[in-house]
């Protein structure tokens, strides 16, 4: 497999359809789900021969929720992520509580 096939293969594959998910229709209501894509791609060759490949991701990101003529933007929430910022921040908070507290018994 060439470079211009793995091209070919992730272009392919990393489309608008995979961006917005095929809308959903309730009441009325059309909701349309969004996803953030990453991807690339690589090839090589040399004396021993020659290789390639290609990888993508695609991560929700939210959805478009259309009323009649009100179009409102819902973003996806990584609950994770916020657990994980929550505790970096907590961790640093008691490292700097820390050093206050070792500075202020120096001073007495």
């Amino acid at each position: 497999m060439d470079a211009g096939q793995i091209l070919e293969q992730a272009r392919d594959a990393l489309t608008v359809r995979r961006v917005f998910g095929e809308p959903i229709q309730r009441d009325g209501v059309l909701v349309v789900p969004v996803a953030k894509l990453m991807g690339g791609a690589g090839s090589g060759s040399g004396e021993e021969g020659a290789g390639g490949g290609w990888g993508g991701a695609a991560v929700p990101a939210g959805v478009y929720v259309i009323d009649g003529q009100d179009v409102r933007w819902r973003p996806a929430i990584d609950l994770n992520r916020a657990i994980l910022g929550g505790q970096i921040a907590l961790v640093v908070g008691l490292l700097v509580l820390r050093s206050i507290l070792r500075s202020r018994r120096r001073r007495i």
